[in-house]
C-alpha cells in the first residue's frame, strides 16, 4: 500500500494557487498583502481597488471609516511596505466612502 501524505491546511493550498493567479501587478500584490499587513478589522472595513503612479485607493463601507483611515494612511502604508521585503512601492493610500 501506499503512504498517505498528511492533511495540510486549505490556507497553505490556496495561497499557493492565489500565487499562481494573482496579476503580478502593484494592486494584486497589495490586494492579497492588506488583511495581513493591515488587520482583519480594517480588511473588513476597507478594500483597494486602484493603483496608480505607486498610489492606492481603497473603497471604505463608509464615510467614518475614510476619514478615520485617511487619519491612519500614512502609518499604514508604512505598515504595508513593511511586506514588501525592504522596497517602498507604496507611495501612498486613498481612501474612499463609497459602500460595496
Amino acid at each position: 500500500m501506499g503512504l498517505r501524505r498528511r492533511p495540510r491546511p486549505f490556507a497553505e493550498a490556496l495561497q499557493r494557487f492565489q500565487g499562481r493567479i494573482a496579476p503580478p501587478t502593484l494592486l494584486g500584490e497589495v490586494q492579497r498583502l492588506w488583511a495581513p499587513a493591515l488587520g482583519e478589522q480594517i480588511a473588513a472595513h476597507s478594500e483597494p481597488v486602484s493603483e496608480r503612479q505607486g498610489v492606492i485607493t481603497a473603497r471604505c463601507d463608509s464615510a467614518v471609516w475614510a476619514a478615520e483611515l485617511t487619519m491612519l494612511a500614512r502609518s499604514l502604508c508604512d505598515r504595508l511596505n513593511g511586506e514588501f521585503e525592504g522596497r517602498r512601492p507604496v507611495l501612498a493610500i486613498k481612501f474612499t466612502a463609497a459602500p460595496r
